[in-house]
């Protein structure tokens, strides 16, 4: 990967009551179906329960320009259905820095 192509990562921590998550799941699923069908620059992605009852959702990318050409999405029906599940949100993007 180039200097300039270097991989990004949007951290995303949702708070979602008990009762929603099942179907918070199934949401985000469709959601991340969704933009890797159009957006092939999403490599992965981590959704981790914190012991704070909090979820921190990872999702790394390509380089800054495929997240950035996918973003619109984030307004897709899919996404809001997703969203819509959460009490809490709030969003943080970073640069990739090392890997082990």
């Amino acid at each position: 990967m180039s200097t300039t192509e270097q991989a990004v990562v949007r951290v995303h921590v949702y708070s979602v009551e008990p009762e929603n998550v099942a179907e918070f799941l199934k949401a985000r699923a469709a959601v991340i179906d969704t933009i890797r069908a159009a957006h092939p620059g999403l490599i992965v992605t981590r959704l981790v329960h914190l012991e704070d009852g909090n979820y921190s959702d990872t999702w790394q990318w390509s380089s800054m320009q495929a997240m950035a050409a996918a973003l619109p999405m984030a307004q897709s029906p899919e996404a809001a259905a997703a969203w819509a599940l959460a009490t809490t949100s709030s969003a943080l993007n970073g640069e990739l820095v090392e890997e082990r």
